[in-house]
């Protein structure tokens, strides 16, 4: 569960800077939207490998 954790706190970390884009319009925060969904994308790439190396230790 600790991945799981790992993605929450990763979310939720990205918070202020989505409001400050879309509630306030700031372009700032919108490029830093941008880099917090690349981050997003490497974490769920890394998940999805966690994934597949376990499911082939079970077979």
């Amino acid at each position: 569960m600790d991945k799981y954790q790992e993605l929450l706190n990763l979310v939720q970390s990205f918070e202020q800077d989505f409001e400050k884009f879309f509630v306030k319009g700031n372009k700032a925060a919108g490029t830093r939207v941008r880099k917090h969904m690349n981050e997003l994308k490497k974490f769920a790439q890394d998940v999805r490998l966690d994934v597949q190396t376990i499911k082939k230790g079970e077979e």
